[in-house]
């Protein structure tokens, strides 16, 4: 399979029509397959709470627009770091540690990021999202 900019273009409409405004594509070969790997177009104002994944890292890539990657300390709530992303920036790419609370802000239309995760999906629980 090709990544191409109209695969991505299309993905950025469909995150801008969707309530979430996000939207994302799954990479993974069949459904068997136990990976998991997606692009995930986030546009600006999409509400994506602060969480964290228990048994996984996550590794996830910009490949183009802008992020804010945020990190929290668990027992004060506080914001403990904030990375921009984006494709021609000093940072393009991260893994987050399993367990790590975060969430990510788009700062401009049409952003995408590639994520990958270790093993099948898990869905979270309500002990793996601040609300």
């Amino acid at each position: 399979m090709k990544i191409t900019q109209q695969l991505l273009d299309t993905l950025t409409e469909q995150a801008k029509a969707s309530p979430r405004l996000r939207m994302n594509y799954d990479l993974r070969n069949s459904e068997k397959d136990q990976s998991q790997r997606m692009l995930n177009a986030i546009e600006p104002g999409s509400p994506l709470p602060i969480h964290r994944h228990r048994n996984t890292s996550e590794t996830v890539v910009c490949l183009r627009g802008r992020l804010a990657w945020e990190y929290y300390d668990e027992h004060d709530k506080t914001c403990t770091e904030t990375i921009e992303l984006s494709p021609n920036g000093p940072i393009v790419a991260l893994n987050v540690p399993k367990g790590q609370w975060h969430t990510v802000k788009s700062l401009e239309s049409g952003s995408v990021i590639m994520e990958c995760k270790d093993g099948a999906y898990e869905a979270m629980g309500e002990e793996d999202v601040w609300v």
